[in-house]
């Protein structure tokens, strides 16, 4: 029996309705969760696709957690909660500075403010029952915070051949508790054209490698000659060369590109690697964000 992934889904201005009649989709045809990243308002999405489908998980992956209140959160993560009767998972994350720049924020230190995002979050009076709480991870301290305090952990653009060396900073009993959620956002891009999926999904990645914590992580991952050359690029304000900094081995690691066959086969070898969500980020070769959905049904038809 085919084990199916999750699908991160994103609501792009004009395509809004469109977003929530694919989401219908995907439960119809049996992928094993809807995850929203933090593209325009993802707490909103989530609550209509807690109206539109029955039976999917689904969840933020992620909600930053400077972006609003944390009262407001709580009592929005509350009410996707129960009208979803259990379905939702709340991802939460320091996100990156780009965004915190954007949102006016200055951030203290990651695990001193996620920890007391959740001890406040869990304090709020008068919200109701609040949804599992899953962190954004992708070192160990994270991971192993994540243990501590949370319901779960959810990597994004993580590389598949240190994920045994990540998933060793969970404690036994954790790992064995199959109601942790374990989960990582995989770029994808199914076409028969690989080098033109390859540049696709190269380019989805270029602002990551521009990000000091990913570029730590690959590094840890294995990929120090690809992040250095990365850094010079940056050093020198040649953006322009990071893609090709970015080794054919690093995008095998990091993402799925190329045929169907291909593509399942990478999805059943991050299953082996012990993510038990992996979540394919669709973009297509030949089109839009929809145009990448229409491919990733037929791939798993």
């Amino acid at each position: 029996m085919t084990r199916m992934p999750a699908v991160s889904l994103a609501a792009v201005p004009g395509r809004r309705r469109a977003t929530l009649a694919a989401a219908t989709e995907i439960e119809r045809r049996g992928f094993s969760g809807i995850y929203c990243p933090s593209l325009g308002d993802v707490m909103a999405l989530c609550e209509a696709i807690a109206l539109v489908t029955n039976e999917i998980p689904f969840g933020t992956s992620i909600q930053p957690i400077y972006a609003r209140r944390v009262e407001d959160l709580a009592a929005g993560a509350s009410f996707i909660h129960e009208v979803s009767e259990g379905r939702f998972r709340f991802g939460v994350g320091v996100s990156h500075g780009p965004v915190l720049k954007r949102l006016g924020v200055q951030a203290g230190k990651p695990l001193t403010d996620m920890r007391n995002f959740v001890d406040e979050l869990r304090a709020v009076p008068r919200v109701g029952e609040l949804p599992p709480v899953v962190l954004a991870t992708l070192r160990p301290k994270m991971i192993g915070l994540a243990a501590e305090i949370g319901d779960g952990m959810v990597f994004a653009n993580g590389a598949r051949s240190h994920m045994a060396t990540s998933l060793a900073a969970l404690p036994a009993e954790t790992k064995a508790d199959e109601g942790f959620f374990i989960g990582n956002m995989v770029p994808t891009c199914i076409s028969d054209d690989e080098e033109a999926a390859k540049a696709v999904n190269r380019r989805t990645l270029t602002s990551y490698a521009t990000l000091p914590n990913y570029r730590n992580y690959w590094k840890d991952a294995g990929y120090v000659e690809e992040m250095e050359a990365v850094e010079k690029a940056i050093a020198a304000k040649d953006f322009d060369r990071i893609p090709d900094a970015l080794s054919d081995r690093w995008l095998a690691d990091t993402t799925l590109f190329g045929s169907v066959s291909k593509v399942r086969e990478g999805v059943e070898a991050w299953f082996d690697a012990g993510v038990h969500t992996p979540i394919l980020v669709p973009s297509s070769a030949a089109g839009n964000q929809m145009k990448a959905i229409e491919e990733l049904f037929a791939a798993f038809e």
